[in-house]
């Protein structure tokens, strides 16, 4: 049985309260809610932290609230059922709704909270194993040593970011709220994310996500999520693939998005995807070409379940099938 490190556990009452306990403890402080993924990593010895700053009592972060002129705004604490089950999202933003719904198990969707999911520590076969294993092999990057098993010439981390909201919220434009020391801070969420998996988030160890905002629902708006997994439920993503299309008034497409993940560090954008579907009807054929452009730009690695070449090639098809979704031709995920 794995059991955890010790440690204590303060809880915070407040946003302001969680920033001054992280201040306070510093490197050997870790912030926590739902802790459906933290609790196991330490299991494993992959974090020890000293000190777990307890964020669930701030009631004021577990809110989804939705205004016409403001968009869509989800506090970090909200659960990823509150997500899934939220009305507002599933007609305003149904890949997001989608991407929730298809996360882990009931339970844990009931514990784990948007912020956690957008914050959850990037994953490697070589590194998301027991203590015993990473040292009978030898460690790697992300556990201090100079080298990345998965490929020996890399000088960043590779391990891939293993969120199903990141590439859906940003392929709709939104932005996270940090909060810390020296007050709240905004950034674009394809900012949030780094391209070195040892340091994958751009927040700084004192601060706290407190909220995701999304620009408000526009008339034509179109949206869908696929996820590739080994099991038809519980597992991480293997692929996740994220679109967002805006159709003017004649079904027109004026703008698109699409976004790849679980492929590397941090979500990816698939510009010329995009650009394949403006100027379309999202017709069969155009489907097909953006689906062409967005296995060119997806470089997946040796270092999750399945092989290489079999992630390479449901790039493609997911690509595909995410956008028969949002043209209407797609069959039930």
């Amino acid at each position: 049985m794995q059991r955890l490190p010790p440690f204590s556990y303060e809880p915070a009452r407040s946003v302001a309260e969680a920033v001054a306990l992280l201040s306070k403890y510093g490197a050997d402080a870790m912030p926590v809610s739902g802790g459906t993924d933290l609790y196991a990593n330490m299991k494993q010895r992959l974090f020890a932290p000293k000190v777990l700053v307890g964020l669930r009592p701030i009631r004021a972060l577990r809110f989804i609230a939705y205004d016409d002129a403001r968009g869509l705004e989800i506090g970090a604490l909200a659960t990823v059922r509150d997500l899934a089950e939220s009305e507002i999202v599933a007609a305003r933003y149904p890949a997001l709704a989608r991407a929730a719904s298809s996360i882990s198990t009931p339970q844990l969707r009931a514990m784990g909270t948007v912020g956690g999911n957008l914050c959850l520590d990037t994953r490697c076969n070589y590194y998301n194993q027991n203590l015993d294993w990473r040292a009978a092999l030898g460690f790697c990057l992300k556990n201090g040593a100079d080298i990345c098993r998965v490929a020996a010439g890399s000088r960043t981390c590779l391990a891939v970011n293993a969120s199903d909201l990141a590439p859906v919220l940003q392929a709709f434009g939104a932005a996270v709220h940090l909060a810390g020391s020296g007050g709240e801070r905004a950034l674009d969420i394809a900012q949030f994310f780094t391209d070195d998996g040892r340091n994958a988030l751009a927040r700084d160890a004192r601060e706290i996500l407190v909220k995701i905002a999304l620009p408000p629902a526009q008339p034509g708006t179109r949206s869908a999520y696929r996820k590739l997994r080994q099991r038809a439920s519980f597992d991480f993503p293997l692929l996740g693939v994220a679109s967002v299309v805006w159709l003017d008034g004649a079904g027109v497409c004026r703008d698109a998005r699409v976004v790849l993940n679980a492929l590397g560090p941090r979500p990816v954008e698939a510009l010329e995807a995009a650009q394949c579907l403006i100027g379309t009807r999202l017709e069969p054929e155009a489907l097909a070409i953006a689906a062409d452009a967005a296995y060119k730009v997806g470089k997946p690695m040796e270092n999750a379940g399945t092989t290489l070449a079999y992630r390479k090639r449901m790039l493609r098809v997911f690509t595909r099938r995410t956008l028969e979704d949002i043209a209407g031709v797609g069959a039930p995920a």
